[in-house]
C-alpha cells in the first residue's frame, strides 16, 4: 500500500479527556463517559485505530444525536444463575455495557470460578479485547465476543449475512506479556478495503467477492455491494473455518442473548431509528479452580518462550506471540503520542464545532 496522509501526535490523556467531555455534552453520564472514552483511547494506544476516536462520531456522536442510542446506559438484569447473567443493556452505549457486564462476570468467577454472562439491545462497543483483558488484573482469564453488521457472505454465498464478529482472549502469564488475541472473523475489515479503495489501489485476490459472488481486485466491488470473506478466504483455503468462528461468535452473542443475529444485527453507523440490538458474549475464569496459578504462569511462559526460540523462517528476525505487537505500540504511544492522520483530525474539528464540542487539543509532534 502506498503511504498514507502524514500524521498529528496527541497526549492520550488530552484524547481521552476530550472524548469523556464529547460525550458528556449528549447527556451520557461522567462516570459512563470516562469508561467508553477510555475504551476507545485504548484502541488508539494499541493501534486498533478503526475502532478509536475516528469513529466518534459515525459511531457514537451522530447517533446520540438523534437519540438513537440511549445515553443512559441501563444494564437490566434478566436472568441469573450462581455462574451465569443474562443481560439487556437498553440501547444503550455498548462499552459501558460491555465493561460492567464483565466485571459481573470477575465477581461470579471470584466466588464460583467461573462467570458467563450475555448482553441483548446494545450497540458497537469497540475493540473486542479491552474486555477481555479487564480479566488479567484478577489473574484470571477472560474472553470477549461479539456480533456486527453484516459484511461477511458465507462459504459459498454472495450476499452479506454475518459480520466480522471478533473473539478476543486474554491469558495471564508470570514474566512474559500476557496472551492476548484480539481478532476478526472475518479475513479483513470493511475499513481497510475502503483505505484501498479511496487510495485507487487493488486489494489483494481473495479479501473478497463482488455482488455477482467473483472473487475481485477492485476494492469498490466489495465496499458497493460486495462481501468480504470469512477468515481462510475461499473454501479451498480453509474460508470454511472462518465462517464456522463466525457463526458460532454470532450464536452466542446473538441467538443466546436473545439479541439481532445474521443479516438483522443493524450498522453502528446507519441512522435508521429502529435499535442495531447487538448481543455480545463475556467469560471470566479464575485460574486457580484448576490448578495453582503460579505453576500456570510458569507453564504460559515457558510455552511463549518456546515459540519465540523457534527457528526463524528465512529472512524473518522474530517470531510474535499474540498482543506483543499492540502492547509495544501502546508503550510507544505512551510515551510519543497518539498518532491521529490529518484527515481524521480535520474531521474532528469540522464536526466537533458542529457539535458545539471543539476539537482544539495541542499537537506534542508528528510522526508515522
Amino acid at each position: 500500500m502506498k503511504p498514507m496522509a502524514g500524521t498529528l501526535r496527541f497526549r492520550p490523556e488530552d484524547l481521552k479527556a476530550y472524548v469523556a467531555k464529547f460525550f458528556c455534552h449528549f447527556g451520557v453520564p461522567e462516570q459512563d463517559a470516562e469508561i467508553v472514552a477510555d475504551v476507545l483511547i485504548t484502541a488508539d494506544l494499541r493501534g486498533v485505530h478503526s475502532h478509536g476516536i475516528a469513529r466518534l462520531h459515525t459511531y457514537y456522536g451522530d447517533r446520540l444525536r438523534r437519540g438513537l442510542i440511549n445515553p443512559q446506559t441501563s444494564l437490566t438484569l434478566l436472568h441469573e444463575t450462581p455462574t451465569t447473567l443474562a443481560f439487556d443493556a437498553g440501547n444503550g452505549l455498548g462499552q459501558v455495557a460491555g465493561v460492567k457486564a464483565m466485571e459481573a462476570c470477575i465477581a461470579k468467577a471470584r466466588e464460583v470460578g467461573v462467570g458467563i454472562a450475555t448482553v441483548r439491545n446494545s450497540n458497537h462497543y469497540g475493540i473486542a479485547g479491552y474486555y477481555a483483558m479487564l480479566a488479567l488484573k484478577h489473574n484470571m482469564i477472560g474472553l470477549s465476543l461479539t456480533n456486527s453488521q453484516p459484511l461477511v457472505a458465507p462459504t459459498y454465498g454472495r450476499t452479506r449475512v454475518l459480520g466480522t464478529n471478533p473473539i478476543a482472549i486474554a491469558v495471564p502469564t508470570g514474566k512474559e506479556r500476557p496472551f492476548v488475541l484480539d481478532m476478526a472473523t472475518s479475513i479483513v475489515s470493511m475499513g481497510k478495503v475502503a483505505l484501498y479503495a479511496e487510495l485507487g489501489q487493488q486489494i489483494p485476490l481473495g479479501w473478497g467477492i463482488d455482488k455477482a459472488g467473483n472473487l475481485t481486485q477492485d476494492p469498490r466491488a466489495i465496499r458497493d455491494g460486495g462481501c468480504l470473506l470469512p477468515l481462510g478466504g475461499t473454501d479451498v483455503m480453509g474460508g470454511y473455518k472462518g465462517y464456522g468462528l463466525a457463526l458460532a461468535v454470532d450464536i452466542l452473542s446473538g441467538v443466546l442473548s436473545g439479541a439481532a443475529f445474521g443479516p438483522y444485527v443493524g450498522s453502528p453507523s446507519s441512522l435508521d431509528p429502529s435499535p442495531v440490538n447487538i448481543g455480545h458474549f463475556f467469560l471470566a475464569l479464575r485460574v486457580d479452580a484448576f490448578r495453582p496459578l503460579e505453576e500456570f504462569k510458569q507453564d504460559m511462559d515457558h510455552l511463549i518462550s518456546l515459540l519465540r526460540q523457534a527457528p526463524k523462517a528465512p529472512g524473518q528476525p522474530r517470531i510474535y506471540i499474540h498482543g506483543e505487537k499492540e502492547f509495544e505500540e501502546q508503550e510507544r504511544n505512551l510515551r510519543d503520542g497518539i498518532p491521529l492522520p490529518i484527515p481524521v483530525v480535520e474531521e474532528l474539528k469540522k464536526k466537533g464545532t458542529e457539535v458545539g464540542v471543539p476539537f482544539k487539543l495541542t499537537p506534542v509532534g508528528k510522526g508515522k
